[in-house]
């Protein structure tokens, strides 16, 4: 009994050292005063009531002052709570004194914040970086497409880094000086023959101004000749043209068909008063009978006239007919 008694004091005894070092992190206060680092246990404890880890700030603290920078925990915590990268922000510090970069704690915080990796930018400050842009196609003068592909050496410039452009804007203001240079030249030869026009034109514009970034130079990669433009837009437009003629000519015979139509419309109407007016002449001639206008001898005359018309009618037709055979 008593052995067992023994073991349950010796179990809740090893969960309080646990729970007390788990609360006031001993060891990484030891760590810190070996280092340099003067830090209180009580300041520990409170990091751990503001629920924030001590290793992210001591740590941090230690390899500052081991490269001889000068910083405060309350700096460093006050960064880590508004969600920035401590450990980030440190290291870019020690490599901007470094590199002789005059960079400060709140700038560098302010940097970070911002979104952008304050290391990196130290680095490219240091060591230029270079953008390649993707292929650009402008068009000269004489219509000929150009299609160019450009590097550029850009330094970061920390004082520009909060609210400075990107590299999207770099290549972007890249893109529209190569399509003002080539546009603006006579002829496509003469862009393959000073490709250096091009960098000369896009660097005097100033394109870093408001960006992050400081242009060192900018050099043409590659230049080729695409499509003749000028003579691709002339064959549509004459295509277009024809299509504009061909409708118009269409529309011209619709309108040729309808009046023909019409035409034979009011043809078929007029033949059809000249059958409506000879059908009233029978009824003319019974009338005349029964008023004593017309004899019957004077009826036979009629019909004998009428018959010798359409004998001499039918001869001519003959004759007309036997030349033609003869004259062939």
């Amino acid at each position: 009994m008593p052995n067992i008694i023994s073991v349950i004091f010796a179990i809740i005894a090893l969960i309080v050292i646990v729970m007390f070092l788990n609360m006031f992190p001993i060891g990484l206060w030891i760590t810190a005063m070996f280092s340099g680092v003067n830090v209180s246990i009580m300041t520990l404890i409170g990091m751990r009531f503001r629920r924030v880890r001590p290793s992210r700030i001591v740590d941090p603290m230690i390899k500052a002052t081991k490269a001889g920078l000068k910083l405060s925990i309350d700096k460093l915590e006050a960064h880590y709570l508004a969600g920035g990268d401590v450990n980030g922000v440190v290291d870019a510090l020690i490599a901007a004194q470094r590199a002789n970069i005059d960079l400060e704690f709140e700038q560098a915080a302010a940097i970070d914040l911002a979104g952008r990796d304050v290391l990196e930018a130290v680095q490219v400050s240091v060591n230029p970086k270079v953008i390649e842009t993707p292929i650009i196609s402008a068009v000269a003068k004489d219509g000929i497409e150009v299609k160019v592909k450009a590097r550029v050496t850009v330094r970061a410039n920390i004082e520009r880094l909060v609210g400075g452009a990107g590299e999207e804007t770099i290549i972007a203001r890249v893109g529209e000086g190569v399509v003002t240079t080539v546009g603006s030249s006579i002829t496509h030869k003469e862009v393959l023959e000073n490709p250096d026009k091009i960098s000369k034109t896009v660097l005097e514009k100033g394109l870093d101004s408001g960006t992050a970034f400081e242009i060192l130079s900018i050099d043409i990669a590659d230049v080729d000749v695409g499509r003749n433009i000028g003579a691709q837009l002339q064959t549509d437009q004459a295509e277009a043209d024809k299509k504009i003629a061909q409708a118009k000519a269409e529309e011209r015979r619709a309108m040729a068909i309808a009046q023909e139509q019409e035409m034979k419309a009011k043809v078929v109407e007029m033949k059809a008063k000249v059958v409506e007016s000879e059908s009233k002449v029978p009824l003319a001639i019974a009338q005349a009978f029964e008023n004593g206008k017309l004899g019957v001898m004077d009826y036979y005359n009629m019909k004998n006239i009428m018959a010798d018309t359409s004998m001499r009618e039918s001869i001519s037709q003959s004759s007309h007919t036997t030349l033609k055979k003869e004259d062939k």
